[in-house]
């Protein structure tokens, strides 16, 4: 902890961390059904809006050109300001990749408590944003700041595409094999981070893995066997996988022992390390999760429900293309795994997410 005297922990000046601080999906969806629609006609030329709770908007300039537009910020995961901000920053490009575009420009989301944190303290935090923009080939190009209570940091990420490489959340097929491209666990890592129970090496290892750019979206993105793709993060690999199943009207069927885990998560989970988030997350998926098979010692649920803060691209592809996928994820530096697939919806059921668990 910090020294009474001393300067104050990053993740001591907010009440949750990373993509943990994202609201529920239950309580968001209920939040906007009561937003009304407005009135303006939806534009021909809005390829993507809110309508499938995919990661960005995009809009068609031409035939061969879209535009691609994405928010994300978030309070700090880590202590260290310059992990903080290309944490951040990283998160916010995913969502750029994930629709199998390429980033162009960002602007900066700025929320600092300057009464608490000293000028040198922020501008780590904008180097370490500023060092993962340029990893990227990108100028941040301008930004909003404002002293606030909390730390908040974040992207306004814009990207480029040929629409023709569109990647949505509704375009799973049945048949289709599911790839994840990261390991899940780095909320639990957080939790133990924040009760400093995490060990220098798997801080390490966290700090690697949310900081790694997913960069294979853009190969995957020209590849039409790909057909839906996301990334996994505030929502857990069980939200995100069921935004997949409704939007695409299917079942995302899971086999547990195929699911990458960082090192120690599954202990550390089984040990209480878990953030507040994935409860949440739990009881907002309600019946739209279900595990087969029991979820012997426990973790399990809460490792399904982990927020990912800059998780991995999430991916259906056809079954007999899958060594083509891994080859992408692998080019970029990921060993991608391939965790279950996508079966047909029983009649009168609802799209659902069943992870198989092997005693």
């Amino acid at each position: 902890m910090s020294a009474p005297d001393g300067p104050p922990r990053l993740t001591s000046l907010s009440h949750g961390g990373g993509c943990g601080c994202k609201i529920a999906p239950k309580v968001l969806s209920d939040i906007l059904k009561n937003v009304p629609k407005g009135s303006l006609p939806f534009p021909s030329n809005l390829l993507v809006g809110k309508e499938t709770s995919d990661d960005a908007a995009v809009y068609k300039l031409n035939d061969s050109q879209a535009v691609v537009v994405t928010t994300d910020f978030f309070m700090p995961i880590v202590d260290d300001e310059y992990d903080f901000g290309r944490i951040a920053a990283t998160n916010a490009l995913s969502d750029v990749y994930a629709m199998g575009a390429t980033p162009i420009c960002a602007l900066a989301i700025v929320c600092m408590p300057l009464a608490k944190l000293d000028q040198s303290r922020i501008c780590k935090i904008l180097e370490g944003g500023q060092s993962v923009c340029e990893e990227a080939g990108i100028h941040i190009v301008g930004g909003h700041s404002i002293d606030g209570l909390e730390c908040i940091y974040g992207l306004v990420a814009v990207g480029v595409m040929n629409p023709k490489n569109l990647k949505k959340n509704d375009a799973a097929k049945v048949g289709d094999a599911i790839v994840l491209g990261k390991p899940l666990g780095v909320g639990i890592y957080s939790a133990a981070l924040k009760k400093q129970s995490l060990s220098p090496e798997r801080y390490q290892a966290m700090a690697e893995w949310t900081t790694k750019l997913n960069t294979a979206g853009v190969p995957l993105g020209e590849m039409e066997f790909v057909h839906a793709m996301t990334d996994v993060t505030g929502f857990g690999l069980g939200g995100h996988s069921l935004e997949i199943a409704k939007a695409s009207n299917t079942n995302l069927c899971i086999e547990w022992s195929k699911v990458p885990l960082v090192e120690g998560a599954l202990e550390l989970a089984q040990k209480g390390f878990v953030t507040g988030a994935s409860g949440r997350n739990l009881s907002s998926y309600g019946e739209g999760l279900e595990f087969v098979g029991g979820v012997g010692a426990g973790g399990i649920k809460e490792l399904m429900s982990d927020p990912q803060t800059s998780g991995g691209l999430l991916v259906t592809c056809e079954p007999g293309k899958v060594d083509q996928v891994l080859a992408a994820f692998s080019e970029k530096g990921f060993e991608a795994a391939v965790i279950g697939s996508v079966e047909a919806v029983e009649s009168g059921a609802s799209p659902k997410v069943k992870v198989t668990v092997s005693e």
